[in-house]
């Protein structure tokens, strides 16, 4: 069986396209080929390294992806979901031969204000909502 490929796409690939990476990695098994990138790479955001720690997964060795080196290697993907606001979603590259593209509004955690547990808890949230995406992901594009 030929597995499904997802990109997750952000801005700087440093929390919410992560998270959701992760997430499908976790639940959507071998079925799935995941990626993450950003339109322009930056830091792994330390907010979402420890909301993910806090629901068990290490995601702290993580690297932050450019999409345009994807695009100009030529990888195919059957969804494109991005997980930032449709504004900086509507700059994503047209992958050739893309099936469906997808886009989660999520809040950005790098925007976030307010002490460290304030801005974490945010964080949380935003990360629980990304999960629920992906489990109902899975649901409708899944063979199990």
């Amino acid at each position: 069986m030929e597995k499904i490929k997802v990109l997750f796409l952000c801005i700087h690939n440093s929390a919410r396209s992560q998270m959701a990476e992760a997430y499908l990695k976790k639940f959507g098994g071998d079925q799935y080929h995941v990626e993450s990138a950003g339109l322009e790479a930056g830091n792994l955001n330390p907010f979402a390294v420890k909301a993910m720690q806090e629901d068990g997964i290490d995601i702290s060795n993580n690297k932050t992806k450019d999409v345009f080196q994807f695009f100009k290697e030529g990888r195919l993907y059957n969804y494109v979901v991005t997980v930032c606001d449709e504004a900086s979603a509507a700059r994503c590259p047209i992958f050739p031969g893309v099936h469906k593209k997808i886009n989660w509004s999520f809040e950005d955690p790098s925007s976030f204000a307010g002490d460290d547990i304030e801005r974490l808890n945010k964080t949380i949230i935003v990360r629980d909502t990304i999960k629920n995406a992906v489990m109902e992901f899975i649901k409708q594009t899944g063979t199990k």
